[in-house]
C-alpha cells in the first residue's frame, strides 16, 4: 500500500475508533464534554477539604481567624516560585515545614513534563482524590496529549493502539506539556495544586474591595500601595466652581453632556437650545443658539454618536438638529396632541416619543410613524430610557410606578415607589435606573434582570419643582443631583454617604450632568439663569503651567473670563 492509500486508511480507522469511543463514553453517562468538566468542578469544590491529612491543619493567622496557616505559606511560596525565586521558595518550604506540594504531587508535576504518560497516569491514582470523575478526566486529557506526540512522530500504530486501548477523546486539541499541566490545575483541587498567580489574585481582589470602599475615589491614576490602605482626599471630586456660563435668559432647566464629553448642551424656560463646545484646555464655549421652539425647553437626548440632538418642548413639538451646523433637520408634531419626552433608539435610525394622551410612539427620522403604543403607558413626566439592547422603553406610567415596557414582545414589568415620582437617570451601562422622589429621597435600582431596590440617597431639598439627578466619575462611583436650597449634593454611589454639597448658585438647581469622558468635570443648571461648570478644588500646576483638570490659568486664577468678555468671580 502506497503512503496516500495508507493516510486514507489511517483516518477511517481514526474515524471509526473515534466514534466507537465517543458511544462508550457516552454510554457511560458522560453526555458532553461541557457538561464532564462541569460536574468536575464541582466535584473539586466537594473534595478538597478531604484530601490528604497533611493540609487539613487548622491553625489559623490573622486577628480575624479565618485565614490558614497551612494555605497562605502555600501561596506566598507559589508566588516566590512564579516571581522567579527558586531557593527563597524552597527556603520557605524548608523552614515553615510546609511543602507546596504534596511529594507525589511534585512527581506526578515532573513526569508530566518529561512525557512518562503511564506513569503519570499511575500516579495521579495516588494522590488521593476522592471523586472518581476527576481521575477519568484527568486521565483523558493526559493519554489524549500521548495519542499526538505518537502522532507526531510518526509512531501511527503506537498511536492507534493508544487511541482504542487507552482513551475516548471527545475533542481534538494539539497542546503543549506546559498547557496540559495548567489544564490539569484546572482540574484538580485547588488543595492539590495550587493555581498559579493565586497570591497576586488575592491581592487585586483586596486592591478592587479598598478602592471600591474609598468615598473620593476619581482618580485616573491607578497606582495603589500595597504598603498602606487605599484612601483617597476629596479633592479628586470636582467641587470648585471653574466657570460661570451666563447666556440663557431665564432659568435653566436641562443640561446634558454628550456621550464623547466633547459637547453639553443647555434648555431653558426662554425656549432657547445652547450647545456648548468643551474646548481641549476644558474650557466650555458657545457653539450654537438653537432657535425654534415657540415654548420651554424641557429635555435634551443626544444621539448615539453625537452627532444630532433631540429637544422636546412642553407639550409641543420634538426638533432634531445637526450638532455640527447648528441646523434644524426635522420637526416631529403629533395632530393636536403635545409631546413630552423624547429619546433614540440605539441603532440612532429611529426616536421614541411620550404624547400628552399617554401613549407611546416611534418615528422613523424622516417623522414617519412606525408604531404607536396606546394606553397608560407614559405620563407628563418628560423622562423617557431606552434599555442596551433597543428591547425596553422605561417611562413613568403613574404617578408612582416605572413602566419597562418591551415593545417587541408586548411584555412589560414594573417598579412601584411608595411615593410620587419626580424624575429618573439611566446609568451608562442601562442596568441601573435612579429615580428621585416627592419625599426628597434618590431611590437606586438595579434593573439587569431581577429588578431590586439597591440603595437610598438622602440631604438634598425638594419641594415644588422638578430637581434632576446622575450618576458620574470615575466608573460612575459617583450620585448628584441638584436641589431647591441652591446647592448641589454628591453622594458616594456604594455606600450612600452624602460626600459633599457644592454652593454657589442663587436659585434652586434644577438638572446636574457629569462628563462621561471626564470625571473631574461636572455641569449644573439653575433657576439663577445660569450654568455652572466644577472642577477640583486644589490646584496643581504642572511644568507646562496646566491644571490637573486640563483647564489653563493665568496668574490671576481667581477671575474667569466670560463668555461676553467680562471678568466673573469665581466662588
Amino acid at each position: 500500500m502506497n503512503e496516500k492509500g495508507f493516510g486514507k486508511l489511517f483516518l477511517y480507522l481514526s474515524w471509526s475508533i473515534l466514534s466507537g469511543s465517543i458511544d462508550i463514553l457516552l454510554s457511560s453517562g458522560f453526555s458532553s464534554v461541557a457538561s464532564v468538566r462541569e460536574l468536575a468542578r464541582c466535584s473539586s469544590s466537594d473534595s478538597m477539604a478531604r484530601l490528604l491529612e497533611s493540609q487539613e491543619d487548622d491553625e489559623v493567622v490573622g486577628v480575624k481567624g479565618v485565614v490558614k496557616k497551612v494555605e497562605l505559606v502555600r501561596i506566598i511560596a507559589e508566588a516566590l516560585y512564579s516571581l522567579g525565586y527558586e531557593k527563597t521558595g524552597a527556603h520557605l518550604e524548608e523552614e515553615s515545614g510546609i511543602p507546596l506540594h504534596s511529594a507525589v504531587v511534585n512527581l506526578f508535576m515532573q513526569q508530566i513534563i518529561d512525557g512518562e504518560w503511564t506513569e503519570s497516569v499511575a500516579t495521579l491514582h495516588k494522590i488521593g482524590l476522592i471523586d472518581e470523575n476527576i481521575v477519568k478526566l484527568a486521565s483523558f486529557v493526559i493519554l489524549e496529549q500521548k495519542f499526538f506526540e505518537l502522532l507526531v512522530g510518526e509512531k501511527v500504530m503506537d498511536a492507534l493502539k493508544t487511541l482504542r486501548t487507552e482513551i475516548a477523546p471527545l475533542c481534538l486539541r494539539i497542546k503543549s506539556r506546559k498547557k496540559l499541566l495548567e489544564e490539569l490545575k484546572t482540574l484538580l483541587p485547588s488543595t492539590v495544586m495550587i493555581p498559579e498567580n493565586r497570591l497576586v489574585l488575592l491581592v487585586e481582589q483586596a486592591l478592587d474591595l479598598q478602592r471600591d470602599a474609598c468615598r473620593f475615589h476619581n482618580s485616573l491614576v491607578e497606582e495603589m500601595s500595597l504598603l498602606s490602605d487605599h484612601q483617597c482626599g476629596g479633592d479628586h471630586i470636582p467641587s470648585q466652581t471653574l466657570q460661570i456660563l451666563q447666556e440663557h435668559s431665564n432659568e435653566v432647566w436641562f443640561l446634558q453632556f454628550s456621550h464623547n464629553g466633547d459637547y453639553l448642551a443647555s434648555s431653558s424656560s426662554d425656549c432657547l437650545v445652547i450647545i456648548w463646545e468643551v474646548k481641549v484646555d476644558g474650557r466650555i464655549s458657545l457653539k450654537h443658539r438653537l432657535s425654534g421652539h415657540q415654548k420651554p425647553v424641557s429635555y435634551i437626548s443626544w444621539s448615539p454618536d453625537d452627532r444630532q440632538l433631540l429637544t422636546c418642548g412642553v407639550e409641543e413639538a420634538i426638533r432634531r438638529w445637526e450638532t455640527a451646523s447648528g441646523e434644524c433637520l426635522h420637526v416631529y408634531e403629533k395632530g393636536g396632541l403635545g409631546l413630552v419626552s423624547c429619546a433614540w433608539a440605539p441603532d440612532g435610525r429611529r426616536i421614541f416619543c411620550g404624547v400628552t394622551d399617554k401613549s407611546i410612539c416611534m418615528w422613523d427620522l424622516e417623522g414617519k410613524e412606525v408604531e404607536c403604543w396606546k394606553g397608560q403607558k407614559t405620563t407628563r413626566i418628560s423622562d423617557l430610557g431606552i434599555s442596551s439592547d433597543g428591547k425596553h422603553l422605561i417611562t413613568v406610567c403613574k404617578e408612582n410606578m416605572i413602566s419597562l415596557f418591551g415593545w417587541e414582545s408586548n411584555s412589560e414589568k414594573f417598579i412601584e415607589e411608595d411615593q410620587t415620582i419626580i424624575s429618573f437617570a439611566l446609568s451608562k451601562d442601562k442596568k441601573f435606573l435612579l429615580v428621585s422622589l416627592l419625599n426628597q429621597e434618590l431611590h437606586l435600582w438595579n434593573i439587569d434582570g431581577r429588578v431590586e431596590l439597591v440603595a437610598k440617597y438622602k440631604g438634598h431639598k425638594r419641594s415644588r419643582l422638578v430637581v434632576r439627578s446622575c450618576f458620574g466619575g470615575l466608573d460612575q462611583a459617583f450620585i448628584a443631583s441638584g436641589s431647591e436650597d441652591s446647592q448641589v449634593y454628591i453622594w458616594h454611589r456604594i455606600s450612600g454617604e452624602l460626600i459633599f454639597t457644592l454652593p454657589g448658585h442663587s436659585g434652586a438647581v434644577n438638572c446636574v450632568t457629569w462628563n462621561p469622558a471626564n470625571p473631574h468635570m461636572l455641569a449644573s443648571a439653575s433657576d439663577d439663569r445660569t450654568i455652572r461648570i466644577w472642577g477640583l478644588n486644589q490646584v496643581d500646576m504642572t511644568e507646562n503651567g496646566k491644571h490637573s483638570t486640563g483647564v489653563c490659568y493665568s496668574d490671576n486664577y481667581n477671575k474667569l473670563e466670560g463668555q461676553n468678555g467680562s471678568l466673573v468671580n469665581r466662588r
